[in-house]
Protein backbone atom coordinates (compact mmCIF):
# COMPACT_ATOMS: atom_id res chain seq x y z
CA UNK A 1 0.00 0.00 0.00
CA UNK A 2 1.54 3.25 -1.08
CA UNK A 3 1.58 6.24 1.28
CA UNK A 4 -0.52 9.21 0.18
CA UNK A 5 1.36 12.06 -1.40
CA UNK A 6 1.93 15.02 0.91
CA UNK A 7 -0.49 17.87 0.40
CA UNK A 8 0.89 20.82 -1.45
CA UNK A 9 1.14 23.96 0.64
CA UNK A 10 -0.12 27.03 -1.07
CA UNK A 11 2.15 30.03 -0.85
CA UNK A 12 0.78 33.51 -1.22
CA UNK A 13 2.65 35.48 -3.80
CA UNK A 14 3.34 39.08 -2.95
CA UNK A 15 3.96 41.71 -5.55
CA UNK A 16 7.33 43.43 -4.99
CA UNK A 17 6.90 46.93 -3.59
CA UNK A 18 3.32 46.37 -2.39
CA UNK A 19 4.29 46.41 1.29
CA UNK A 20 6.05 49.76 0.97
CA UNK A 21 3.10 51.35 -0.81
CA UNK A 22 0.69 50.04 1.82
CA UNK A 23 2.82 51.46 4.64
CA UNK A 24 3.00 54.78 2.82
CA UNK A 25 -0.79 54.97 2.59
CA UNK A 26 -1.14 54.50 6.34
CA UNK A 27 1.65 57.00 7.09
CA UNK A 28 0.20 59.78 4.92
CA UNK A 29 -2.32 60.99 7.57
CA UNK A 30 0.42 61.16 10.21
CA UNK A 31 2.83 63.13 8.06
CA UNK A 32 0.06 65.42 6.86
CA UNK A 33 -0.99 66.20 10.43
CA UNK A 34 2.65 66.60 11.49
CA UNK A 35 3.32 69.02 8.67
CA UNK A 36 0.18 71.00 9.42
CA UNK A 37 0.66 71.29 13.19
CA UNK A 38 4.46 71.32 13.54
CA UNK A 39 6.33 72.23 10.37
CA UNK A 40 3.92 74.88 9.03
CA UNK A 41 3.87 76.95 12.29
CA UNK A 42 7.68 76.89 12.43
CA UNK A 43 7.95 78.09 8.84
CA UNK A 44 5.36 80.79 9.54
CA UNK A 45 7.27 81.91 12.65
CA UNK A 46 10.53 82.08 10.72
CA UNK A 47 8.87 84.20 8.04
CA UNK A 48 7.29 86.49 10.64
CA UNK A 49 10.61 86.97 12.46
CA UNK A 50 12.18 88.46 9.32
CA UNK A 51 9.78 91.43 9.25
CA UNK A 52 9.00 94.31 11.59
CA UNK A 53 6.36 97.00 11.85
CA UNK A 54 7.73 100.50 11.34
CA UNK A 55 5.85 103.67 12.30
CA UNK A 56 6.60 106.96 10.58
CA UNK A 57 6.84 110.37 12.24
CA UNK A 58 5.10 110.61 15.62
CA UNK A 59 3.15 107.44 15.04
CA UNK A 60 0.07 109.07 13.48
CA UNK A 61 0.82 107.87 9.97
CA UNK A 62 0.09 104.21 10.57
CA UNK A 63 2.47 101.28 10.52
CA UNK A 64 4.16 99.58 7.60
CA UNK A 65 5.66 96.09 7.53
CA UNK A 66 9.28 96.06 6.39
CA UNK A 67 11.78 93.31 5.77
CA UNK A 68 14.54 93.54 8.40
CA UNK A 69 16.28 90.20 7.92
CA UNK A 70 17.98 89.14 11.14
CA UNK A 71 17.32 92.49 12.78
CA UNK A 72 14.75 91.08 15.19
CA UNK A 73 17.17 88.36 16.27
CA UNK A 74 19.89 90.92 17.03
CA UNK A 75 17.43 93.07 18.98
CA UNK A 76 16.19 90.09 21.00
CA UNK A 77 19.70 88.88 21.82
CA UNK A 78 20.76 92.40 22.78
CA UNK A 79 17.87 92.74 25.23
CA UNK A 80 19.26 92.30 28.75
CA UNK A 81 15.98 90.97 30.14
CA UNK A 82 15.97 88.18 27.54
CA UNK A 83 19.58 87.07 28.11
CA UNK A 84 19.17 87.26 31.90
CA UNK A 85 16.30 84.79 31.52
CA UNK A 86 18.73 82.28 30.03
CA UNK A 87 20.88 82.56 33.14
CA UNK A 88 17.90 81.70 35.35
CA UNK A 89 16.91 78.91 32.97
CA UNK A 90 20.42 77.44 33.08
CA UNK A 91 20.39 77.48 36.89
CA UNK A 92 16.96 75.86 36.85
CA UNK A 93 18.26 73.08 34.57
CA UNK A 94 21.28 72.50 36.82
CA UNK A 95 18.96 71.96 39.78
CA UNK A 96 16.04 70.26 38.05
CA UNK A 97 17.57 67.78 35.60
CA UNK A 98 19.82 65.84 38.03
CA UNK A 99 17.24 66.03 40.83
CA UNK A 100 14.50 64.57 38.66
CA UNK A 101 16.63 61.81 37.16
CA UNK A 102 18.06 60.75 40.53
CA UNK A 103 14.63 60.68 42.17
CA UNK A 104 13.10 58.81 39.23
CA UNK A 105 15.93 56.26 39.08
CA UNK A 106 15.88 55.56 42.83
CA UNK A 107 12.09 55.18 42.84
CA UNK A 108 12.21 52.91 39.77
CA UNK A 109 14.85 50.71 41.41
CA UNK A 110 12.81 50.52 44.60
CA UNK A 111 9.71 49.71 42.60
CA UNK A 112 11.58 46.97 40.75
CA UNK A 113 12.61 45.45 44.07
CA UNK A 114 9.11 45.39 45.60
CA UNK A 115 6.87 42.36 45.70
CA UNK A 116 4.78 41.71 42.60
CA UNK A 117 1.34 42.51 44.01
CA UNK A 118 2.45 45.96 45.21
CA UNK A 119 4.00 47.13 41.93
CA UNK A 120 0.73 48.18 40.28
CA UNK A 121 -0.32 50.17 43.35
CA UNK A 122 2.99 52.02 43.56
CA UNK A 123 2.97 52.69 39.81
CA UNK A 124 -0.44 54.32 40.10
CA UNK A 125 0.52 56.40 43.15
CA UNK A 126 3.71 57.64 41.50
CA UNK A 127 2.01 58.47 38.20
CA UNK A 128 -0.97 60.32 39.72
CA UNK A 129 0.83 63.70 40.09
CA UNK A 130 1.62 63.62 36.37
CA UNK A 131 -2.10 63.24 35.63
CA UNK A 132 -2.71 66.64 37.26
CA UNK A 133 -2.51 69.46 34.66
CA UNK A 134 0.53 71.68 35.05
CA UNK A 135 -1.53 74.81 35.73
CA UNK A 136 -3.49 73.07 38.50
CA UNK A 137 -0.28 71.70 40.03
CA UNK A 138 1.30 75.16 40.02
CA UNK A 139 -1.82 76.67 41.63
CA UNK A 140 -1.80 74.00 44.34
CA UNK A 141 1.84 74.59 45.16
CA UNK A 142 1.41 78.37 45.01
CA UNK A 143 -1.20 77.96 47.76
CA UNK A 144 1.16 75.72 49.75
CA UNK A 145 3.99 78.27 49.37
CA UNK A 146 2.03 81.44 50.23
CA UNK A 147 2.62 82.69 53.80
CA UNK A 148 -0.49 83.19 55.90
CA UNK A 149 -2.56 80.54 54.13
CA UNK A 150 -0.16 77.64 53.66
CA UNK A 151 -0.49 74.82 56.22
CA UNK A 152 3.14 73.88 55.52
CA UNK A 153 4.41 77.39 56.33
CA UNK A 154 2.24 77.51 59.47
CA UNK A 155 3.54 74.12 60.64
CA UNK A 156 7.13 75.23 60.15
CA UNK A 157 6.49 78.52 61.95
CA UNK A 158 4.96 76.66 64.90
CA UNK A 159 8.23 74.73 65.13
CA UNK A 160 10.27 77.92 65.13
CA UNK A 161 11.30 77.70 61.46
CA UNK A 162 10.49 80.73 59.30
CA UNK A 163 10.83 80.01 55.57
CA UNK A 164 9.56 82.11 52.68
CA UNK A 165 9.39 79.73 49.74
CA UNK A 166 8.56 82.63 47.40
CA UNK A 167 11.56 84.78 48.29
CA UNK A 168 14.19 85.69 45.73
CA UNK A 169 16.57 83.06 47.13
CA UNK A 170 14.07 80.17 47.30
CA UNK A 171 11.64 80.77 44.46
CA UNK A 172 13.80 78.84 41.96
CA UNK A 173 14.15 75.72 44.18
CA UNK A 174 10.39 75.99 44.81
CA UNK A 175 9.77 75.75 41.05
CA UNK A 176 12.13 72.78 40.83
CA UNK A 177 10.13 71.06 43.56
CA UNK A 178 6.88 71.57 41.61
CA UNK A 179 8.38 70.18 38.40
CA UNK A 180 9.96 67.17 40.14
CA UNK A 181 6.67 66.38 41.91
CA UNK A 182 4.80 66.57 38.62
CA UNK A 183 7.20 64.71 36.30
CA UNK A 184 8.93 62.16 38.54
CA UNK A 185 6.20 59.55 38.06
CA UNK A 186 6.34 59.86 34.27
CA UNK A 187 10.07 59.14 34.24
CA UNK A 188 9.70 56.37 36.83
CA UNK A 189 7.41 54.52 34.43
CA UNK A 190 9.99 54.84 31.62
CA UNK A 191 12.84 53.54 33.79
CA UNK A 192 10.74 50.87 35.50
CA UNK A 193 9.65 49.47 32.14
CA UNK A 194 13.30 49.22 31.10
CA UNK A 195 14.18 47.52 34.39
CA UNK A 196 11.51 44.91 33.79
CA UNK A 197 13.29 43.98 30.54
CA UNK A 198 16.61 43.27 32.28
CA UNK A 199 17.36 39.53 31.93
CA UNK A 200 16.73 37.78 35.25
CA UNK A 201 19.65 35.42 34.54
CA UNK A 202 22.08 38.33 34.93
CA UNK A 203 20.57 39.32 38.27
CA UNK A 204 20.65 35.74 39.52
CA UNK A 205 24.30 35.43 38.47
CA UNK A 206 25.13 38.62 40.36
CA UNK A 207 23.39 37.25 43.44
CA UNK A 208 25.39 34.03 43.18
CA UNK A 209 28.60 36.08 42.97
CA UNK A 210 27.68 37.72 46.26
CA UNK A 211 26.44 41.11 45.03
CA UNK A 212 24.00 42.77 47.41
CA UNK A 213 20.81 44.58 46.48
CA UNK A 214 22.42 48.04 46.39
CA UNK A 215 25.39 46.94 44.32
CA UNK A 216 23.12 45.03 41.95
CA UNK A 217 20.91 48.08 41.54
CA UNK A 218 23.63 50.59 40.74
CA UNK A 219 26.36 48.41 39.19
CA UNK A 220 24.26 46.04 37.10
CA UNK A 221 20.71 47.31 36.62
CA UNK A 222 21.56 50.98 36.07
CA UNK A 223 24.11 50.41 33.23
CA UNK A 224 21.70 48.00 31.54
CA UNK A 225 18.93 50.63 31.41
CA UNK A 226 21.25 53.40 30.22
CA UNK A 227 19.32 53.89 26.93
CA UNK A 228 16.12 54.50 28.93
CA UNK A 229 17.97 56.98 31.16
CA UNK A 230 19.09 58.74 27.98
CA UNK A 231 15.48 59.00 26.77
CA UNK A 232 14.39 60.40 30.16
CA UNK A 233 17.29 62.87 30.09
CA UNK A 234 16.36 64.03 26.58
CA UNK A 235 12.70 64.59 27.53
CA UNK A 236 13.73 66.37 30.73
CA UNK A 237 16.14 68.76 29.01
CA UNK A 238 13.59 69.67 26.33
CA UNK A 239 10.90 70.13 29.00
CA UNK A 240 13.22 72.38 31.01
CA UNK A 241 13.63 74.75 28.07
CA UNK A 242 9.83 75.04 27.92
CA UNK A 243 9.60 76.38 31.48
CA UNK A 244 6.62 78.72 31.57
CA UNK A 245 3.67 77.49 33.65
CA UNK A 246 5.32 77.44 37.07
CA UNK A 247 6.91 80.92 36.96
CA UNK A 248 3.81 82.38 35.28
CA UNK A 249 1.55 81.14 38.10
CA UNK A 250 3.99 82.06 40.88
CA UNK A 251 4.46 85.56 39.43
CA UNK A 252 0.99 86.42 40.73
CA UNK A 253 2.01 85.38 44.27
CA UNK A 254 5.47 86.95 44.52
CA UNK A 255 7.39 89.93 43.15
CA UNK A 256 10.52 87.76 42.84
CA UNK A 257 9.23 86.52 39.46
CA UNK A 258 8.81 89.16 36.76
CA UNK A 259 6.90 88.99 33.47
CA UNK A 260 10.16 88.26 31.60
CA UNK A 261 11.70 85.89 34.15
CA UNK A 262 12.54 83.16 31.62
CA UNK A 263 12.80 83.30 27.79
CA UNK A 264 9.35 81.76 27.23
CA UNK A 265 7.78 84.41 29.46
CA UNK A 266 9.73 87.07 27.54
CA UNK A 267 8.26 85.81 24.26
CA UNK A 268 4.77 85.72 25.78
CA UNK A 269 5.18 89.28 27.07
CA UNK A 270 6.44 90.47 23.67
CA UNK A 271 3.51 88.90 21.84
CA UNK A 272 0.54 89.68 24.11
CA UNK A 273 1.62 92.65 26.24
CA UNK A 274 3.86 94.61 23.87
CA UNK A 275 2.12 93.42 20.65
CA UNK A 276 5.49 92.73 19.03
CA UNK A 277 4.81 89.44 17.27
CA UNK A 278 7.98 89.49 15.08
CA UNK A 279 10.24 89.70 18.11
CA UNK A 280 8.21 87.00 19.87
CA UNK A 281 8.65 84.79 16.81
CA UNK A 282 12.40 85.47 16.77
CA UNK A 283 12.66 84.56 20.47
CA UNK A 284 10.73 81.35 19.81
CA UNK A 285 13.04 80.36 16.94
CA UNK A 286 16.09 81.01 19.14
CA UNK A 287 14.63 78.71 21.79
CA UNK A 288 13.84 76.06 19.16
CA UNK A 289 17.42 76.16 17.85
CA UNK A 290 18.77 75.87 21.40
CA UNK A 291 16.47 72.91 22.06
CA UNK A 292 17.69 71.22 18.87
CA UNK A 293 21.33 71.81 19.79
CA UNK A 294 20.91 70.46 23.33
CA UNK A 295 18.95 67.48 22.01
CA UNK A 296 21.86 66.64 19.70
CA UNK A 297 24.37 66.97 22.57
CA UNK A 298 22.28 64.77 24.88
CA UNK A 299 21.79 62.18 22.15
CA UNK A 300 25.54 62.03 21.46
CA UNK A 301 26.29 61.80 25.18
CA UNK A 302 23.76 59.06 25.94
CA UNK A 303 24.68 57.02 22.84
CA UNK A 304 27.93 56.05 24.55
CA UNK A 305 27.74 53.00 26.81
CA UNK A 306 28.70 53.79 30.42
CA UNK A 307 31.74 52.09 31.87
CA UNK A 308 30.89 49.35 34.36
Amino acid sequence: MTAPAPAKTRTRKTIPGTGGRTASVFLIPFFALFALTMIAPVIYAIGMSLFAEKRSGLGFGGATTEFVGLGNYFEVLSDRTFTDGFGRLALYCLLYVPSLLIVALVLALLLDATVAYAKRTFQLLLFLPHAVPGVIAALIWAYLYTPGVSPIVKALESGGIAIDFLSVQLVLPSMVNIAVWEWAGYNVIILFTALQAVPREILEAAKVDGAGEIRTAFSIKTPLVWPAIGVALLFTVIGSLQLFTEPKILSSATTAVTSTWVPNMWAYDAAFNRNNLPQAAAASIILALLAGLLSWVVTRFTSKEPTR
